[in-house]
């Protein structure tokens, strides 16, 4: 119910923003582990870029790097960091996130790297535990950034 709710703000938020009719554009970077699946590393629909949710792979995207929540959300951003700038953004663009934890237990590690990377201004964001991720990590991040007009 909660990954609904959550799917239902960020589509509302694309139509608010009046991208839901704009062309999307597939972006992609080589600073970060290649495309895992049949999906999109970052796909822009106006002046939103959606970062597909991250998880803290090598660069080949062949393992899983760092053992405690505190490594994989380091790397995770780290590589957040990368699309971002990639497009020409930074974290102070994001304006929302969605943090998937493995265990809740790990909130406050993981909300203490997380305050390093989102500075001032932090976007909005959902936390939610999940019952497993891609890889068994412990972490998953996904990011909507909005590009300057």
């Amino acid at each position: 119910m909660k990954k609904l709710a959550a799917l239902a703000s960020l589509a509302a938020v694309a139509l608010l923003s009046g991208c839901a009719s704009a062309p999307k554009q597939i972006h992609s970077t080589k600073d970060v582990y290649p495309a895992i699946g049949p999906y999109s590393q970052m796909v822009q629909a106006g002046n939103l870029v959606f970062l597909a949710g991250v998880i803290p792979l090598n660069k080949a995207g062949t393992a899983v790097q760092g053992a405690t929540i505190e490594e994989q959300t380091r790397l995770t951003l780290e590589y957040i960091g990368a699309k971002l700038t990639s497009q020409g953004m930074s974290f102070e663009n994001v304006v929302m996130s969605t943090v998937y934890l493995k265990n809740i237990n790990d909130f406050a590690a993981m909300n203490k790297i997380y305050a390093e990377f989102f500075k001032s201004a932090p976007p909005a964001r959902a936390t939610v535990e999940v019952s497993r991720l891609p890889r068994d990590v412990l972490i998953e991040i996904a990011v909507i950034a909005a590009k300057p007009e």
